[in-house]
Parts: structure tokens; sequence; C-alpha cells
């Protein structure tokens, strides 16, 4: 059927006109002759309502979708702090593989990635986390956006529906037939809308609902299709379950309908100019246990950081108490060792007269050696402990990396070569570390004494600097016995020898390897072992420069 446009019907019917010559209008002329007449068509009142309620719409939206996003957000970034408390311990590749099996068990819209700095983990998106992962850098979290855009789209159609609902209630025009119109257009509002919606005259009689408001009350069932009250419907509504208010106010009243089979309603009440109400019924369910488990996210986080706090306290406590103890045993033992050695000192020259039997004098060596040995033992027991505590304070001042290789490798050549091991150093490197050189030095030779322990004559021991933008990277390799796993896991606690393939004349109490890993992060660095058994081993210390040499070197 054509329209009246279309057909060429004027004012006098269709038959009026047949001499003039028919102008189609295109689809904007046909805009501005209906927006004008459909304006002149409304009350004052409706007009005043129709921009309340579409300005009203519009805030809802605007407000909606920044509540939304900044929740995502939040979640998002939640779960990865979860993550990267699952994947802390892991170092090196396998922490790709541990973020790919945490993320297997999650939404599948969630994608992460580890990257070094905070701007490579910025990516597009509207949802996006980026999650400090300590020493795997950032963990960079992107959610797809389809289920945060369709939650909101549903709830701004929902309230520019409401909107047209409002319009559609206060519209008023002259003539019953108009009237008819107006009520056909506001039942097909009603029913396009997504939510449950009804509306009700200032007695409680139902005027209008839409199918989805049908299905919720189950009205077909019931037989309650006509004449259905405010009181029914609210009887309805809460049987098999219970309903609780939210908030109620002049303008609107909010209730949530708990039922038994574990679904959520929220029901939205607003009054009407005339009298009347409207109900908006919608289901939160998801909502609700998405609530429930951010808020048990949240009790968890705040409970695991109390206790992270309590632990750090004792262990601080720990530290504190240990160092003392040490202090106190190094000064008890150090003073009778010191007359031991003095002593036997005195009776190894004879000094007052001889001895006697030839063997003493062995024996007054012996006496000497392991005094001397157990003294340095303690002192260097006592050195962790201050450089664990942070009592020891490094001197800062400019280190360059060459000569210090080369000073470092100059002494231990000669005891490689005893030992049959060859000795090779690196290329140059130019660097220029601030640091404290006699811990440097000595962090570097207790590496180089490790390695000539544990490898046997013919092999090789290798040391070599690299510079970079941002640091220097320092390394001693050698061609040794190497490590399994399990020796390397051992290697974070002092005083760890190993099994026999370890136990050499002359190894110590252990703590090479400690000392030079609480020396490379005092001074702002960090320390990487890599071994396999008849392979060797590689320790790896990075060491950062200051921010003007690396922004010199960027520049170079």
């Amino acid at each position: 059927m054509r329209s009246a446009g279309n057909s060429g019907a004027g004012a006098g019917g269709f038959g009026a006109d047949k001499g003039a010559k028919i102008k189609r209008p295109d689809g904007l002329e046909t805009l501005r002759n209906f927006v004008p007449r459909f304006w002149q068509s409304l009350s004052p009142i409706s007009t005043s309502i129709g921009i309340t309620a579409f300005a009203a719409a519009a805030l809802f939206v605007i407000f909606d979708t920044m509540r939304s996003l900044d929740d995502a957000r939040d979640r998002l970034e939640q779960t990865g702090q979860l993550i990267v408390a699952e994947i802390g311990g892991v170092v090196g590749e396998r922490a790709d593989a541990a973020l790919a099996a945490s993320l297997s068990h999650r939404d599948d819209s969630l994608h992460a990635t580890l990257q070094e700095t905070r701007a490579d983990a910025v990516g597009p998106g509207l949802v996006t986390a980026i999650v400090p992962a300590g020493t795997l850098g950032f963990l960079a979290l992107r959610k797809d956006e389809a289920e945060t855009v369709s939650g909101i789209w549903q709830r701004g159609l929902g309230a520019f529906g409401m909107a047209f609902v409002l319009i559609a209630v206060s519209y008023r025009r002259r003539g019953t037939q108009a009237d008819v119109q107006q009520r056909n257009n506001f039942q097909t509002l009603v029913a396009a809308m997504p939510l449950g919606v009804a509306c009700w005259t200032a007695t409680g009689r139902l005027v209008v609902c839409n199918d989805q408001y049908r299905t919720r009350l189950n009205l077909e069932a019931t037989g309650m299709r006509d004449n259905v009250t405010y009181h029914d419907a609210v009887k309805q509504l809460i049987r098999g379950g219970y309903m609780k208010l939210v908030n109620e106010d002049d303008k609107n009243r909010i209730l949530e309908l708990h039922r038994q089979d574990g679904s959520c309603l929220l029901i939205d009440e607003r009054p009407l100019a005339n009298g009347g109400f409207i109900t908006l019924v919608s289901d939160v369910t998801e909502a609700k246990k998405a609530d429930t488990l951010l808020s048990a996210i949240r009790e968890e986080q705040r409970l695991l950081a109390r206790r992270y706090h309590e632990e750090k306290l004792k262990a601080e406590a720990a530290s504190r108490s240990k160092t003392n103890f040490l202090a106190h045993l190094s000064h008890d033992i150090r003073t009778p060792l010191n007359h031991i050695i003095g002593f036997a000192e005195l009776m190894r020259h004879q000094t007052y007269g001889a001895l006697g039997d030839p063997r003493y004098l062995d024996y007054v060596q012996t006496i000497k050696s392991s005094g001397e040995g157990l003294l340095a033992s303690f002192a260097t027991i006592l050195d962790l402990a201050e450089l664990e505590s942070g009592q020891k304070v490094l001197r800062n001042a400019p280190v360059r990396v060459g000569e210090l290789l080369d000073s470092t490798v100059l002494r231990y050549r000669g005891q490689a070569a005893r030992a049959g091991i060859a000795f090779d150093l690196g290329g140059p490197c130019d660097a220029v570390l601030y640091a404290d050189k006699f811990a440097l030095q000595r962090m570097i030779g207790n590496l180089i004494d490790n390695s000539l322990r544990f490898t046997p004559s013919g092999g090789k021991i290798t040391v070599a600097a690299f510079a970079a933008t941002d640091g220097v990277v320092i390394e001693v390799s050698d061609t040794g016995l190497g490590m399994t796993e399990d020796r390397l896991e051992s290697l974070q606690q002092p005083f760890a020898l190993g099994d026999a393939t370890f136990t050499r004349e002359g190894v110590g109490p252990g703590l090479g390897i400690s000392i030079s890993r609480a020396i490379a992060e005092l001074s702002g660095g960090h320390m990487a072992i890599d071994s396999s058994p008849a392979l060797g081993t590689t320790v790896a210390i990075s060491l950062p420069l200051r921010p003007e040499e690396s922004a010199m070197r960027a520049a170079e």
C-alpha cells in the first residue's frame, strides 16, 4: 500500500490536483515536514517531559558507560594481581608458559602478556590494565570489549526506551483517533524494550505491559492476562522468594526480588505525571554474582596483605636478631681465637725456650692455621649478616668496568695456571659504574673462586662484561662440574654445600654466592645462575648505570 505522499493524495482527497506535476519528496524533506507537525501536536507538558526524559537517559548512559568501564578495569586489575601471584616464583622463559597455564583456566576473552617496561605494556582497548610483576616486568591485560559494550548498549536502550515510555504516557493529542494511535504506539514501544515494563494507573490497575513482564509474572499460566492489579502482581512476584527494599524516595523506589532458584530481579518503580507509575523489571543475577565474587576477592586480598605485613615484620625482627647474635658471637669467639693464634705464633718461634720434641712445631702451626681459618669464617659470616640486613653501607664512586675486571683477573691467573685451567678475559668494556669498587672486586672474586674450585684441570674459565644503554652485565662462565635444578634451588640459601660431588678441600662455609648476591642487590642489580651437569656454570650479574650515563649511551 502506498503512502499519501507517494500516491499524490492532497488535502482534497486522492483525485485532487491531477493536473499538477507530482513531486516525490526525499527523506530529508519528509523529516523536515514531520518534525514541526509532531512537536506542534504535543502539549507543553508532553514536550517538557520528553526533553527531560531524553536528557536523563543521556546522562544515565554517560554515567553507566564510565562506571562499567571502571568496574571492568578494576576486575581486570584484580585478576592480573592473582595471575602475578601465581607466576611470581617463575623466571626466564618459563614465565610465558606459566602465564599461558594461568590463562587456560580463565575466561577466553582475557588476553595477557609480559612486558619489560610499562610503556611497552600500554596497548589499545577500552578495558585494559597494567599490573607490576616484580622481576618479570609488567603484566599487560586486555579483555574483549564485546561483553562490556553489550551491557552498556542494553542498559542504554532501556534508558532511552523508558524515556520513550514517559513521552508516550504523557503524549496528548486532540481527537479520539489521535488517542487510539497514541495507545497503539505506546504498546509498540513497550513491547520493543529489553526490560520487563508495566504501566499502572493511580489506583493500581494495569494499563499495558510487554511480554517480558508477563513472563516474569507467569501471567499466561495463571490466567491473569487481563484486569491485573498491582497487588496481584506483587503477590505473584514474591511467590517462592522474598523482596528487599534497596532505596525509596520521592522520585523512585528500587526493590530486589530474590527467588528460590537463585535468580535476582531488580524492580524499579517510578511515578508518572498523570498520577500513575511505571514498573521496570531487570534480571541482575549475573551482576550480583560478580559483585559477590569481587567482594570475596577484595577480602582475600585484604587478608593476604595483612598476613604479608605480619610475616614481613617477623622476618625483619628475626633478621635483626640474627645480625645482633652473629655480631656478639663473632666478638666472643674472635677474642679467644686471637689469643690462640698469638700464643701459637709465640710458641712457633720458641720465644721463651725450645719446645722439646720437633713435632710440637707442626702441632703449633696446625693450631695457628686452623685458628686463622676459623677467624676468617666468622668474619665472612658477619659480613653476610651485615650485607643482608643493610647495616653495611656501600660507597658510590666511579668504577671503570674494564679496569675492574683486569685487576681482578690478574690476581687469579697464577692460581688458574697452577691448577691447569685456561683463564680468558672477554673484550674491552668502557662502561663506568657508580658503586663500591672493593665490594665489586669481592663479588667477582667469589665467583672466580667457585669456578676454580669446581673446574677440573684442562677446563676453562671466562670473565666478560657487556654494556647496554641502561646497564652492564658481568658474566663468569666455567666448564666445570655444573649443577642440577635441585642444586640451583639450594643456592638460594646460605651455607649450601650440596652433595659429596662438591666436597672439596677448602670449600669453606658456602657463603661466596650469597655474599655476591647480596652485594649485587645492594648495588641495585640482580644475579642469575644457569648451569647444567658436566657442561659448566654461568653466573650473570646485571648492574644499572646512572640515569645520565644511560641517556648518553642512548644518544650514541
